[in-house]
């Protein structure tokens, strides 16, 4: 039985909080930023959400919710795939069952090598186990494969001219029709709420050379099957294998990060690798070490309750205390409106769940700024220990953003928006943030 949900708690006010400065950091590029950055081609026009049928993603139910009213920021219209909530529609939903068609395919140029099945097993259950942790076992994820051997396309795989971040048109509209065509005698499109294409790994350059996977999400102009557009499609290449020897345990994780594109979640990467938020969302760095997503992308999906999430948008002091993301139940995320389109978010981030590689717990304080397209940065992670060159040692986690969270004594600042925060303390990994607003 999960422990019901308990809202971050208030405690007693305090107008004078004191301590330590930090200011946002400037990006650095990263070593192995061809090797982390994975690149999305997305089109969010209106589209079906479930193959079968329209559905709402994310926590609709927010925006009813009027104490969270002032910090439900969004973005405009200009913006492809936007940090903001709720959830456009379009997308796939992101709790309840969701019905993953996976299909593995290959090439005369490229055959697939051992079984499809194989294949298969390299994601699966590792990447629904994934799901149930990060959820709190809201998102019930189901692959499914109707068809357990290789679907031989009719074309070589030069002949598609499939380009890194291609749209669905000519190579991708092409190959996906010729999926559907090789599938539809065993498969009704209208069952699934997504799809998964595992291509055969020797198809295209490894991945250390170019990065092929890609997610095309709330896509209404995508190929149609059995009626319904296939608009929310995740394709995997390459095997994410750097040589670091983590691929048995970590490659699976590029599929969860592809499928997050799916529920409506923006690539938190940027040109530079993950510099902006680091290790800290598997929506900016899927390789090395297994990790968690921020607690604002739990709450736009769906897997945080109203009663776990406080708005910190009126004058004055007040204290919440905030347990572990990997924990379930109790206060999970604080956030700070600075006005309609950005916010500062409060979390607690400990070793455990999915953040097997976390050195340094405590609270994470970032900003998301819901007008900056995926791909540019929509959220900045603040470092509580500048130019420290981090704590971890994990293969392909970028170090200086490790040792990121704030710890009890320490204190962020805001000064242009009149905004403190102040660490006051933690017992048992709990922690009481002070947030004053003047």
């Amino acid at each position: 039985m999960q422990p019901q949900p308990q809202s971050p708690r208030r405690i007693s006010p305090d107008q004078d909080p004191s301590g330590i400065s930090t200011r946002r950091i400037p990006s650095r590029r990263m070593a192995l930023a061809a090797v982390t950055a994975l690149t999305l081609a997305i089109s969010t026009s209106a589209g079906t959400a479930r193959l079968s049928a329209p559905s709402t993603a994310g926590p609709t139910g927010l925006a009813r919710t009027a104490a969270l009213s002032p910090c439900m920021i969004h973005g405009g219209p200009d913006v492809q795939m936007t940090e903001g909530v709720p959830t456009p529609h379009g997308y796939a939903r992101s709790t309840g069952t969701v019905h993953a068609l996976t299909l593995m395919v290959d090439f005369s140029d490229a055959p697939g090598e051992g079984s499809a099945m194989d294949r298969f097993h390299e994601f699966f259950p590792r990447t629904q186990d994934w799901f149930r942790t990060s959820s709190y076992g809201r998102l019930d994820y189901r692959p499914e494969t109707p068809v357990t051997d290789w679907l031989r396309m009719p074309k070589p795989f030069k002949a598609y001219d499939i380009e890194r971040g291609a749209p669905f048109d000519p190579g991708y509209r092409q190959l996906v029709q010729d999926i559907v065509t090789a599938a539809d005698p065993k498969v009704d499109f209208r069952s699934y709420d997504l799809l998964n294409i595992l291509v055969t790994p020797n198809a295209g350059p490894s991945a250390l050379d170019t990065v092929l996977s890609v997610t095309f999400a709330g896509n209404a102009d995508a190929p149609v099957a059995d009626g319904v557009p296939v608009a929310n499609a995740s394709f995997i290449y390459s095997r994410q294998d750097d040589g670091s020897g983590s691929f048995p345990h970590t490659g699976y994780r590029v599929l969860p990060h592809e499928n997050g594109h799916t529920f409506g979640l923006p690539d938190l990467y940027t040109q530079d690798g993950g510099g902006t938020v680091g290790h800290w969302d598997i929506m900016s760095e899927d390789w090395g070490a297994n990790n968690d997503m921020l607690a604002w992308d739990k709450w736009k999906l769906g897997w945080l309750d109203g009663s776990q999430v406080g708005c910190a948008a009126k004058g004055g002091s007040v204290e919440y205390s905030l347990t572990p993301l990997y924990k379930s139940g109790g206060g999970k995320l604080v956030i700070i409106p600075v006005n309609g389109h950005s916010a500062y978010a409060l979390e607690v981030r400990a070793q455990g769940g999915n953040d097997e590689a976390i050195c340094c717990p405590g609270v994470l304080i970032y900003k998301v700024d819901a007008t900056v397209d995926t791909g540019r940065g929509p959220i900045t992670v603040y470092d509580a220990h500048r130019d420290s060159g981090g704590c971890t040692r994990s293969p392909n986690v970028q170090a200086e953003l490790s040792d990121a969270p704030f710890t009890p004594g320490q204190t962020f600042k805001d000064p242009r928006h009149g905004i403190v925060v102040r660490v006051a303390g933690e017992d048992d990994g709990t922690y009481r943030v002070r947030v004053t607003r003047t």
